[in-house]
């Protein structure tokens, strides 16, 4: 194992860890996620999307999954809050006539009451109330969810003494928030599943662009523990870690 030529590999895939949108198609082949969660989200609201409903998909990113629906524009809102994602939503969505607001506060979401017959939300932050207040009666909230321990097994092997970002991100009390809110649980599933990495530079990308899991990580401070990682992928062909999903359907 020559590590001079290992380190100047993975400094390569720091240096070019950055995405335009919500984009892994930089390590595409080289990992694996949520190729078996135990629901389809897309599947789900497609089941509750109707032409005629105004929805709203709250931390859009860059609108990709948005307009994979192909839901009338004048009847689609959109919300994000991340700054370069903020740019290619104005420059993608305006034009369209989707009515895109930038918001990173999912308290305090710039529309005016009961807005919406549907709202949308894939891996972005949430308020139970303030959902309830955009949606009219018998609307729909329909969010997957990262849990709390989503790559903690991963985070360990890199950053040991790292905290979780996000305590309490778990099917229990995300449900209970729901329902003090006045909502009424549809559907309501929580699964974990493996995450799988083929090389180490591929680990390097994804642990730098999800810098929240992975705080202050970086190739020279955990560049041991990455020789570990790579150990295990010549041993195994792979390393292994496990993702936390929930999803929640709920009706006000």
């Amino acid at each position: 194992m020559n590590k001079e030529y290992l380190k100047n590999i993975w400094k390569q895939e720091e240096e070019a860890a950055h995405i335009h949108g919500w984009n892994f198609s930089h390590i595409r082949g080289r990992y694996e996620e949520e190729k078996d969660l135990p629901w389809d989200y897309e599947k789900i609201v497609r089941q509750h999307l109707k032409s005629g409903l105004d929805i709203m998909d709250y931390d859009t990113g860059g609108g990709e999954f948005l307009l994979s629906l192909n839901h009338p524009y004048d009847k689609t809102s959109a919300t994000e809050g991340y700054p370069p994602n903020v740019e290619l939503c104005t420059e993608k969505l305006l034009p369209l006539g989707i009515r895109f607001r930038e918001c990173n506060d999912p308290s305090k979401i710039p529309f005016k009451d009961e807005t919406f017959d549907l709202i949308l939300n894939r891996h972005g932050d949430f308020d139970a109330r303030e959902l309830f207040r955009l949606l009219r009666q018998d609307g729909l909230f329909i969010t997957e969810q990262v849990g709390e321990d989503n790559d903690r097994d991963l985070v360990k092997m890199v950053l040991p003494k790292a905290d979780k970002p996000f305590p309490h991100l778990n099917l229990t009390e995300q449900r209970r928030h729901f329902e003090d809110a006045g909502f009424e649980i549809i559907q309501a599933e929580e699964a974990y599943r493996p995450i799988i990495f083929y090389d180490v530079g591929a680990f390097v990308w994804f642990a730098h662009i999800i810098e929240w899991e992975f705080p202050c990580f970086s190739v020279d401070k955990c560049f041991e523990q990455l020789l570990k990682m790579q150990e295990m992928i010549d041993k195994d062909g792979k390393i292994e870690g496990t993702i936390h999903r929930y999803l929640i359907v709920a009706k006000k």
